[in-house]
């Protein structure tokens, strides 16, 4: 199916171009969405008697998107969910999930504008791609973490392997201090015996 493009669409085109798509993505995606139109005469026609607002309502917006992208830019949003010891999450991460995450932060972000690869699914610091205009696009943080304690630690560069190994290596000191306590209590009690400090006496040297 042909089109003429509304706005830049990224690996397509820019704004009033005339260009060849999928049925299915017609369809789904770039009609619906408003981000083209079939290329008929009459659609070509409407859209060069209205191109000069279209220019002008797509520059607002991008001013828009890059004052937002400005406010968003080297921020991290939280996200809690349960996860084994290994760090393997109990379901995964979702861009739903994330774009809720930034708005509770301040920001109205849509699902559509979160760009994911693949679900997460580990804990840990994630970076995501978030789509503010077409010509405008921010990279966020996302901690993934069981708890915000958690959260804290991973902010702060340790990761729950880290964290793990450090209270392992505390309650290998601990053990190894209680074990010296018991050992150096029993070697007082073996030197305070007197009657451990010399040979025995021989029952006959009495008379």
């Amino acid at each position: 199916m042909q089109v003429i493009l509304l706005e830049r669409v990224a690996k397509l085109g820019q704004m009033g171009d005339v260009v060849t798509v999928k049925d299915g993505h017609a369809r789904n995606f770039l009609l619906p969405q408003g981000k083209a139109l079939r290329a008929s005469e009459s659609n070509i026609k409407a859209f060069e008697d209205q191109k000069a607002q279209l220019e002008a309502r797509n520059l607002e917006q991008r001013k828009e998107a890059e004052r937002v992208a400005a406010r968003l830019d080297g921020e991290t949003f939280v996200v809690i969910r349960a996860a084994s010891d290994s760090g393997a999450l109990y379901g995964s991460v979702s861009t739903r999930d994330i774009a809720e995450a930034v708005s509770t932060g301040g920001t109205d972000v849509e699902r559509r504008q979160v760009v994911l690869n693949a679900p997460i699914k580990t804990l840990g610091l994630h970076e995501v791609s978030v789509v503010l205009h077409p010509e405008v696009s921010v990279t966020v943080g996302i901690n993934v973490a069981r708890s915000e304690e958690e959260a804290r630690l991973q902010a702060s560069g340790k990761s729950i392997q880290d964290v793990a190994a450090e209270e392992e290596a505390a309650a290998e000191f601990e053990i190894a201090e209680l074990f010296d306590d018991v050992g150096g209590a029993a070697s007082e009690d073996d030197s305070g015996d007197p009657r451990g400090a010399g040979p025995s006496e021989d029952p006959r040297d009495m008379s």
